[in-house]
């Protein structure tokens, strides 16, 4: 139920997401009736982005496509490199880190850089004119968060929305997290909801294809996160492996996250005996030695028979990197990796065979 501080702020807010709806739907007819340039190209380029301002999962989304498409493509992939310390364009390598090239594209860089091409760009355009003369054979561009950067026509356009608080429930900036008005998800060639629950039933799942009420042209998915086990952040400092389904209530763990949406990460844990305590921080948040010392001290508040400190991978490629992470901690830290897997009766293969088509077919007029 709403609070009257709810009300009041909602009152005050609401205007303020009528302007920016304004904005951005002036922004928008100036793209469609080509008054905005926008650059195509003949190599497909996939976009994969949202509507609203993080925690829908794009990481592990262009990951899994990575993983899916590598075999019959050479893929590139392009970010924008959110809060780098960089400018410009910026080709991933073995002398690249967080810092530099930002989290997520490091984060891909490391587990696939010896498939594909990473690189950073703040514009999309420049960034896709720049692979494609220093690497001519590559033939697929995966384009991370770029559902708002119209000036660069993808070929396919995938669009997530997080289950537990789908386009259809949310509000424009700053009342809500909507980056636009969420009639724009018609511009999505394939609509894909996010996280959604193990226990999903087949009642929910015809729920919400009513709930988007999608067009004809567009494809609707569901996807869940698969959570791995545990993995040393400084493997070099590991003195054992970690298995959770071992722990109990005398055991405890530290949950460290700087993502924007935790909720689900954090849910995980709740299937295990153990005590949790979360430590949260903003997204993409780079650890300085003052919140290190403070996480230090939480830390060892926690009176358990075993503790240690999980985090998310997105913040294991930036706490690995960090100088300042205390040494005696190391053997303590954790990442649990995760994965993508299409679900309600579509396999992976269904997905992949139908997005490969839409990739694979000739160019076609505006819808």
């Amino acid at each position: 139920m709403a609070t009257n501080k709810d009300l009041i702020l909602s009152y005050v807010l609401k205007p303020l997401s009528w302007i920016y709806g304004a904005v951005t739907e002036v922004r928008n007819k100036l793209f469609d009736k080509g008054m905005l340039p926008v650059a195509e190209y003949s190599v497909p380029v996939v976009s994969v982005g949202n509507i609203a301002v993080g925690g829908t999962g794009k990481t592990p989304h262009v990951e899994y496509l990575i993983e899916r498409l590598s075999s019959f493509y050479k893929i590139a992939v392009l970010s924008r490199g959110y809060k780098r310390h960089t400018k410009g364009f910026v080709l991933a390598s073995h002398h690249s880190s967080p810092e530099l090239i930002g989290d997520e594209p490091y984060q891909i860089y490391s587990k696939f850089g010896k498939r594909v091409k990473v690189a950073v760009c703040e514009s999309r355009r420049k960034g896709i004119d720049q692979i494609l003369a220093d690497f001519p054979e590559v033939n697929l561009i995966l384009l991370d968060d770029a559902f708002q950067h119209r000036y660069v026509k993808p070929k396919v356009n995938i669009l997530l929305t997080d289950y537990a608080r789908p386009v259809t429930r949310d509000n424009l900036l700053p009342l809500g997290r909507l980056r636009e008005c969420r009639h724009n998800i018609s511009r999505a060639d394939y609509v894909i909801v996010t996280k959604v629950p193990d226990a999903m039933q087949p009642l929910q799942f015809r729920m919400m294809h009513k709930e988007l009420d999608l067009l004809a042209y567009q494809q609707l998915y569901f996807s869940r996160i698969a959570y791995e086990s545990p993995e040393p952040v400084f493997p070099e400092a590991a003195k054992y492996n970690v298995s959770l389904e071992q722990f109990t209530r005398s055991d405890a763990v530290l949950l460290l996250t700087g993502i924007a949406n935790p909720r689900s990460f954090v849910r995980y844990f709740k299937r295990y005996a153990c005590r949790v305590k979360v430590s949260h921080y903003p997204d993409h948040h780079f650890y300085t030695r003052k919140d290190l010392m403070s996480i230090a001290r939480e830390f060892e508040r926690l009176k358990a028979a075993r503790k240690i400190i999980v985090t998310t991978e997105k913040d294991a490629v930036r706490i690995a990197s960090n100088p300042y992470f205390p040494q005696n901690l190391k053997a303590l830290i954790f990442f649990i990796p995760i994965s993508v897997e299409m679900v309600q009766g579509i396999d992976d293969d269904d997905f992949i065979s139908s997005l490969r088509r839409a990739i694979d077919a000739p160019a076609s007029k505006d819808k």
